[in-house]
């Protein structure tokens, strides 16, 4: 997966004004592909698809808070699969767009926000993804590849987020964190095969590589429902023992004015009960009986 961060210029890149030009320019394609009656793709984030045009432009441009005139507000990434990966990923294009924006969602922007060492996740990152389709004069051949637009905050319009910067993880001094841009190539690239190698194996690997994921899979599964069958049990016990304790003063009382004092004892511990104190309770009570016989 080659990675590259766009150089901010005077052209289409310049990311000090608005985004406007660069979000423009990453529509490009879609008027020849529909005239051609071909299907498009819409703009993307982390959750949504087919964000129109005007809301990702506003929303990177309104996420600029204490940034001055000539900061950077935004970054431009493209993010383009070598031709290997790109047949791993599927064999139609609504079949590789569709991997790729998986693949931006859950490896790229996690691993990107990780890389501030910052404390972010992919929730914190304020991004924009394109689908592109092109294809080589050379030879013909059909290429994707995927254009992030970046703000430079973080979605709480808080952290500033440069992955430009020469720092790198940085503990002392003003600037804390940094961007480690070697580190991010790796852990997407081993993001990229882990992800698409299950993938593969599930449609194309041999009976026994299928057998043993599936049986991977099953048992991730069922540690999750032992998990939760243990929690169930644990709440249902609880649930059971404030019923008892609340219940056990009411039986308490019921008992003193009757016979059931064996049931007390057998409900407060479970294994049996102690017949000598409960004999002794019940002749107690019945010599408290006989005198207060006397006395009437």
């Amino acid at each position: 997966m080659h990675i590259d961060f766009a150089s901010p210029s005077n052209g289409i890149y310049n990311n000090a004004g608005s985004c406007r030009q660069l979000i423009n320019y990453m529509e490009h394609e879609d008027l020849e592909r529909i005239e051609k009656g071909i299907y498009t793709e819409g703009f993307f984030n982390l959750t949504e698809d087919n964000i129109y045009k005007s809301t990702v432009i506003k929303d990177i441009d309104t996420n600029i808070g204490q940034l001055l005139k000539t900061d950077a507000k935004f970054y431009a990434i493209h993010v383009s699969p070598s031709e290997s990966e790109l047949r791993a990923m599927g064999n139609i294009e609504q079949e590789q767009a569709k991997a790729m924006k998986r693949y931006i969602r859950e490896v790229f922007i996690p691993e990107y926000a990780k890389n501030f060492n910052k404390g972010l996740s992919e929730t914190d990152i304020k991004f924009y993804g394109k689908i592109h389709f092109d294809r080589s004069r050379s030879d013909n051949e059909l290429n994707m590849h995927c254009h992030l637009v970046v703000s430079r905050k973080d979605q709480a319009n808080k952290k500033k987020l440069s992955p430009l910067t020469n720092h790198k993880n940085t503990k002392n001094g003003i600037i804390k964190g940094g961007f480690d841009r070697v580190n991010l190539f790796k852990q997407v690239e081993q993001g990229f095969d882990k992800q698409f190698d299950s993938a593969n194996t599930i449609k194309n690997g041999s009976i026994s590589q299928q057998l043993e994921l599936q049986n991977q899979i099953l048992t991730g599964e069922k540690k999750k429902d032992v998990f939760q069958s243990s929690e169930k049990e644990n709440n249902n016990s609880c649930c059971l023992d404030s019923k008892q304790k609340s219940e056990q003063p009411s039986n308490l009382g019921n008992s003193i004015g009757g016979d059931s004092l064996l049931s007390i004892f057998s409900l407060a511990d479970g294994s049996g009960y102690d017949a000598t104190l409960v004999e002794e309770l019940e002749t107690e009570k019945r010599k408290k009986k006989k005198k207060k016989g006397r006395k009437l």
